[in-house]
Order: C-alpha cells, then sequence, then structure tokens
C-alpha cells in the first residue's frame, strides 16, 4: 500500500500522519484497530493470514 494510502486510512481513523513514517503509522494504525503492532517486524513468515498489510509487511 503506497504511503498516502496510509495516510488517509490514519486520517480517517483520527490519527495524526505528521512526521510518522510508513512503518510508524501502521504500527499507530494496529495498535489503534486493537491489534498488535508488529508491521516490519516479521522475518520471511507471519502467521497472521488476515492480516490487511501482510503482503507489504512480508514484501
Amino acid at each position: 500500500m503506497k504511503l498516502e494510502q496510509i495516510r488517509k486510512r490514519a486520517k480517517e481513523l483520527g490519527i495524526k500522519t505528521d512526521g510518522l513514517t510508513k512503518k510508524e503509522l501502521i504500527n499507530t494504525i494496529q495498535i489503534y484497530e486493537g491489534n498488535y503492532p508488529c508491521f516490519g517486524s516479521a522475518v520471511d513468515y507471519c502467521d497472521r493470514l488476515d492480516c490487511c498489510w501482510r503482503e507489504d509487511c512480508l514484501g
């Protein structure tokens, strides 16, 4: 997902996006949605098959 799309999603959730990196934004969104902020921490494998960030995280 492109950074602009991530910023839009964050703003829709009421999250301020200024100065945050892609990883920080996604982790903040994950927390806001009640999920563990794991984006960018997987190494070659992730068991969260339902995660909308999975492709970017492992890609």
